[in-house]
């Protein structure tokens, strides 16, 4: 069970309690609190297993969603995902902005910017990784969190960013210290490169305000770089 249904159950324990000791207080039927607690309590078990924990993630990213600036973050996060992929020549295959969007595509988590990662899952799996290869991925995972830090001046995002890019360093034998040095040179990296293609960035965050396609995205990021070459 995740923690989200795990904060639901144990909030809905809190509510059935406050309610048997102020019921008689403000007259309360006690059928009706046991009820309520027990019909929270079906749906985070049915999200638990049905959904696989994602029908209380779909609630809290909806209700957030009514925020502009939350929606926004999102969309300049997943653009600099995807610009950065883009530049690194790691073909990007999808995208969402939602965890409902995520949920309807079959995706993990709260969504995102999706690639190409076929090479890098063969050679994770034969213990045989280049440097090269490394540095590419990195480099895009912390690219969502340095497009948050440059537009907004800090990042609420790229947890699950965080947590990929150490998985695959503590796989590769990288100590915690060396973790910690890999993900701020990435982070810069990705800084770099996002402020040396700034008009392609801006053009990318407009074309996928408006869903626009991976193929329209790309379009949009090769006409603004042809415009500021000029």
């Amino acid at each position: 069970m995740n923690q989200t249904a795990l904060n639901v159950i144990a909030i809905s324990i809190f509510l059935m309690t406050l309610s048997a000791l102020l019921g008689p207080l403000f007259n309360i039927p006690p059928t009706l609190p046991a009820i309520a607690t027990f019909t929270i309590l079906g749906i985070a078990t049915f999200d638990s297993f049905s959904l696989q924990g994602k029908g209380g993630s779909i609630v809290l990213d909806w209700i957030a969603g009514f925020k502009s600036e939350h929606r926004d973050r999102i969309i300049h996060h997943e653009a600099g995902h995807f610009l950065v992929a883009h530049l690194l020549n790691i073909p990007v295959t999808g995208y969402t902005l939602s965890a409902w969007e995520a949920w309807r595509q079959g995706q993990p988590g709260q969504g995102g910017v999706t690639f190409d990662d076929a090479e890098l899952a063969s050679q994770l799996e034969v213990g045989k990784i280049s440097a090269q290869i490394v540095d590419r991925y990195c480099t895009v995972w912390m690219a969502g969190i340095a497009a948050e830090n440059l537009v907004f001046q800090n990042a609420e995002g790229g947890s699950d960013d965080r947590r990929q890019l150490a998985e695959v360093l503590t796989r590769l034998g990288f100590s915690d210290i060396n973790r910690q040095q890999k993900q701020r040179f990435h982070a810069l990296q990705a800084k770099n490169l996002l402020q040396e293609h700034w008009s392609s960035y801006e053009a990318l965050v407009k074309a996928m305000r408006q869903r626009a396609s991976v193929a329209e995205c790309r379009s949009a990021i090769e006409s603004a770089d042809l415009t500021s070459s000029y």
